[in-house]
């Protein structure tokens, strides 16, 4: 089964964490919080959900992981200001492993420069910044770019999401 990374911090977005992180551990794959501190307890926007961070960024490299998972919310905008992140998230995309990235999510791929000539969709507000970084930008409640990018706009999409993701961690 996968080993999935996930770059979290405070403000994620409380659903878009939780309910694909359910489905990946229930379908038996492993998901592994990273923040810029181990041990902390980051805590999601609607203050529904708190996650413990598994590993630092420091502490991990993409060799390690079978995928990313980026929830939204704020999260991605706060992450997206750490070189670290951007870089993690910049060598996913080269390693052409998977890349799970739903609402404000591809923010971070934005600043690793990593959607040029991609097809994905993200939340209203960052269509624009996402066809400005290249990207050929559709406002539908999925888009899978090739065997790597699973790309969704809200929480309303999380089924459709959630679904795409295992199919491409199934292949």
């Amino acid at each position: 089964m996968a080993k999935i990374a996930c770059l979290i911090t405070d403000m994620f977005e409380d659903v878009e964490y939780t309910d694909p992180a359910k489905s990946y551990k229930e379908a038996g794959h492993e998901v592994v919080t990273i923040e810029k501190e181990s041990g902390k307890t980051v805590t999601g926007k609607q203050q529904d959900a708190k996650v413990t961070i598994d590993k630092s960024i420091d502490d991990v490299q993409v060799e390690d992981f079978d995928a990313l998972f980026i929830p939204g919310g704020v999260s991605p905008d706060d992450l997206r200001a750490d070189d670290r992140f951007v870089q993690f998230a910049g060598k996913f995309m080269d390693s052409k492993k998977p890349v799970f990235a739903i609402c404000h999510g591809p923010q971070l791929l934005i600043s690793a420069k990593k959607l040029e000539g991609r097809t994905a969709t993200g939340f209203k507000s960052i269509q624009v910044d996402m066809d400005y970084a290249g990207a050929n930008v559709k406002d539908v409640e999925v888009v899978v770019c090739g065997n790597q990018l699973v790309t969704s706009r809200n929480p309303d999409d999380i089924p459709a999401f959630i679904r795409e993701s295992l199919s491409l961690l199934g292949k």
